[in-house]
């Protein structure tokens, strides 16, 4: 039988065993208000990135990774502007 059983708040907020996920209070700016939020994170207490974060990021690494591309061309030679 199932019972209720009262979790304890330690470091960020919450750990749930069972899915090795947290949840805490996050403060912060989402979707345009700043504010505490409920946010999810991991084992490391690294907060789980939103859809906007996990854009942005891999938006920052393409563009990171195109520049490189660019810095060896031109070290080969290849002018891209033509």
């Amino acid at each position: 039988m199932n019972r209720y059983q009262p979790l304890s708040i330690n470091g960020l907020g919450v750990w749930l065993e069972e899915a090795e996920l947290g949840l805490g209070l996050w403060e912060g700016e989402y979707q345009g208000l700043t504010r505490q939020w409920l946010r999810w994170y991991d084992k490391d207490n690294n907060w789980l990135p939103t859809p906007e974060e996990r854009e942005k990021q891999r938006a920052d690494l393409a563009e990171a990774e195109l520049a490189k591309l660019r810095q060896l061309l031109a070290e080969q030679g290849v002018n891209l502007s033509e």
